[in-house]
């Protein structure tokens, strides 16, 4: 075919897909650049791949409707009959639609200047818009090969298995295609379930040279806040080219968005241009537009990064692309386009069935045309280029890092646990000068007494302020916006992150934190583990030592909700001094695709652990510290270092009596539970284990730094039951209090605990508590008789 004929081909476009006069103005010119800088072999080939996409596109949206409503596909074009739909359509049919020319623009600019870019989606539920293209362009996932391809009966397969609800007998999904994006997803990274998260990730995931699209839509800019400001932390120096491109199709699931109602694309482009991007508005509807406005978005910042007079903040590329919800198929533009757009199903509704058929047969391409474009995109060999599934942050795998031996502290000695995590961050981060670092800060890393840190890696700003630890070039990233630093984390799976939070502000992260956990396990259950390092949470100013503040700061919310994810990929750590809490982030840091919350103090504290004990204590989830349970009438077991603290005093009072008791203490509670599936068992302590430590039938009082329950029933295996074991934790009581009240009011003193273990061992009350305690902990006497532990 002449180049002019294949040029006269993309002109007419195919099935819905029109070209609109402003995009073939910028595609000619586009393709005489490509070819004069060699990235497109000549002007025919470049139009052949425009015409290509074109026809892609439209096979891609007409799976896409099939996946929702149909059984199988015909690739003929023949009409499907009634017994052909499903019973129970289902899907997020319009969004998937509007997915297609984007991703597929995606594909053609790759295939136009030979480049693989990553790709991100944001709107995990369009899943079905990235699996019908993959499956047709063959870059399938390991678990899909063979299953799903471009054939009728691969397609059929794919469209079948879609909301099949199918599940084996161990209770895992038994097709490898969910209504979310998933590690089965070919070169997915995030599921994308949670809207928002992605927006304020994406700045943040290349490295320099790696190019990233970050597919966005107009109801997640609403959901979250945060992604407006990636002109304040994106810098040439340290990070690829990342290009967002927003998919406006004015339309959340049962009314317009809020861009819409304000004014549509040019309000969302004069908000853009008011937060320091250069917004472009493409029509969404055409794969062309997508690819030219990603190539001209990415050459715009590689021009600004090679420019040596450079000033931040660069006005970062913004491409909005505008669409109708549902594109290509009826019901378009309406909230019926979110899910059903058909106003019936076609396998009982005749009208619904016609509809269906004749949308079908304007999206048809007959298999021929199919063939020549699907071989036109597939150029990889021709270009020495990744598939798109094989993009760098599918693939994140950085060496290991080296992990400096610390400064231990030593026994006997006071110190904030904070500060000794500080020094060895800091030499964590100087042994590893080839890790870019991303800290999450919501506000006091410094008052977190992470001042080292700090001033080692400073405040990222544009104008960094005299005096203050800011620099243009730092490495924390600090909002008063816990998701958005969090994600500045969670992106950097190329390099070394910490989030320090406060405990309470800390639960505003749990989604995204849920998010990365779920998608990491799926990969390791699907044989695929994640290679990146561990990404550390770590909670301060926490719910006992924040007592001088309001019961909104005391919340041990964070560290619950994460032992109830797997423990194996959500760790969560309670050490109780300094030692410890080193030797909890160096083993964390020694694994891989896991994430962490450790709950650590920055008030002083004693030091319990000599290296040697905090380095083991890491490695077996808990430890005696005090008494030997063969001699124990009653074994305390603390989670938290001021309830250890209550617990050796408890400890100590019991022995001046003549009763003997030992305190364990548990560091990692997750290491003790009954595991949930075989791959929880290999992460959790074995019986034997278990035992040495907690001897069977030995009572136990538990003094917990989060709510009781949700303790208990992660240690199920130590809970002979409420008649032998006893759990104190915070009950939901605070106040302006001193460190004291919180304990008095949360019943988690070491009286209590004297009182709990009176139950459980079968004493007598009076003869282990005098009578002025024993009112202070009934509730009717003076507190402050607590305050002395001493006869």
């Amino acid at each position: 075919m002449s180049n002019s004929s294949h040029q006269a081909l993309w002109l007419a476009g195919h099935g819905p897909i029109r070209h609109r006069k402003e995009t073939v103005e910028r595609v000619a010119p586009l393709i005489e650049r490509l070819v004069a800088d060699g990235r497109a072999a000549d002007t025919q080939t470049a139009y052949r791949l425009f015409a290509a996409a074109d026809r892609l596109s439209c096979v891609a949206m007409n799976v896409v409707a099939h996946m929702t409503y149909a059984q199988r596909i015909d690739l003929s074009g023949r009409p499907l009959d009634a017994h052909d739909f499903k019973p129970s359509p289902e899907g997020h049919t319009g969004g998937s639609l509007n997915m297609v020319p984007a991703f597929v623009g995606y594909l053609l600019a790759n295939a136009l200047t030979g480049t693989t870019r990553g790709w991100l989606m944001g709107q995990g539920h369009c899943v079905a818009a990235i699996e019908a293209v993959n499956a047709l362009t063959g870059d399938v996932s390991p678990a899909q090969r063979g299953r799903y391809d471009r054939s009728e009966e691969g397609l059929s397969r794919l469209i079948g298995d879609f909301y099949s609800y199918a599940i084996d007998a161990r209770g895992h999904p038994a097709v490898p295609v969910g209504s979310h994006a998933g590690p089965n997803t070919a070169g997915a990274v995030s599921e994308g379930g949670y809207l928002g998260f992605a927006g304020v990730q994406y700045v943040h995931m290349p490295l320099p040279e790696e190019s990233l699209v970050a597919f966005l839509s107009d109801g997640a800019f609403e959901e979250q806040r945060g992604s407006d400001w990636a002109t304040r932390w994106w810098r040439a120096e340290d990070s690829g080219f990342a290009i967002p491109l927003m998919i406006l199709n004015g339309r959340r699931i049962e009314q317009r968005t809020q861009i819409v109602q304000e004014g549509g694309a040019p309000w969302l482009a004069e908000d853009l241009r008011h937060n320091g991007f250069d917004p472009m508005i493409v029509d969404g509807r055409d794969p062309a537009a997508i690819a030219c406005a990603i190539i001209a978005s990415e050459d715009a910042l590689r021009a600004f990064a090679a420019d040596p007079h450079k000033r931040y903040p660069a006005r970062l590329p913004y491409i909005i692309a505008e669409t109708e919800k549902g594109f290509g198929f009826p019901g378009a533009g309406t909230n019926a386009a979110h899910n059903l757009p058909l106003p019936g199903n076609p396998r009982t509704d005749a009208a619904a069935r016609a509809a269906f058929n004749a949308s079908a047969l304007d999206l048809f391409v007959p298999e021929p045309e199919l063939d020549e474009a699907l071989l036109a995109l597939s150029n990889h060999a021709q270009q020495d280029r990744k598939l798109e599934s094989g993009h760098p942050m599918a693939h994140r795998r950085p060496g290991a890092p080296a992990l400096p031996a610390p400064a231990w502290e030593r026994v006997g000695d006071s110190g904030s646990a904070m500060a000794a995590l500080d020094r060895w961050f800091v030499s964590l981060v100087r042994a590893n000068p080839g890790l870019r670092v991303r800290i999450g800060n919501p506000d006091e890393l410094a008052s977190n007494k992470m001042g080292g840190t700090l001033a080692l890696l400073k405040h990222r700003v544009n104008e960094p302020e005299p005096g203050v630890p800011e620099d243009m070039h730092g490495a924390v990233i600090t909002a008063l916006n816990e998701e958005a630093v969090a994600g500045a984390a969670l992106g950097n799976k190329g390099g070394l992150n910490l989030i320090v939070s406060y405990e309470a502000f800390a639960v505003k992260m749990l989604g995204m934190m849920r998010q990365e956990i779920i998608f990491a396990r799926r990969q390791k259950e699907i044989g695929q583990p994640p290679g990146w390092l561990p990404i550390p949470l770590i909670v301060t100013s926490h719910t006992w030592e924040n007592a001088k503040n309001e019961q909104s700061h005391q919340d041990p919310t964070i560290g619950e909700a994460l032992l109830g994810e797997m423990s194996d990929t959500s760790r969560v750590l309670f050490p109780v001094d300094g030692n410890t809490a080193i030797a909890a982030l160096r083993d964390i840091y020694a694994s891989r695709g896991a994430l962490a919350c450790i709950v650590v103090s920055k008030r002083d504290v004693t030091q319990r652990f000599d290296a040697h004990a905090a380095q083991a204590l890491a490695e077996k989830g808990a430890a005696h510290i005090a008494g030997d349970p063969a001699d124990a009438c009653v074994q305390f077991v603390a989670i938290g270092s001021y309830q250890l603290e209550e617990a050796l005093k408890a400890h100590a009072h019991l022995a001046r009596l003549g009763q003997a008791s030992c305190v364990t203490v548990i560091m990692e509670p997750g290491r003790l539970r009954l595991p949930r599936d075989e791959m929880e068992a290999g992460f959790v302590d074995g019986d034997d284990t278990v035992r040495a430590l907690f001897p069977p039938g030995l009572p136990r009082v538990i003094l917990s730094h989060t709510r009781p329950e949700p303790m208990l029933g992660t240690l199920r295996r130590i809970d002979d039951g409420p008649s032998r074991t006893r759990a104190l934790g915070y009950i939901n009581r605070g106040g302006t209090l001193d460190v004291a009240g919180m304990l008095f009011a949360n019943r988690c003193t070491w009286a209590h605990a004297v009182d709990a273990a009176a139950a459980v061992a079968g004493w007598a009350r009076n003869t282990v508590l005098d009578e002025p305690r024993l009112r202070a902990v009934n509730g009717t006497g003076d507190p402050a008789h607590l305050l002395n532990t001493g006869n």
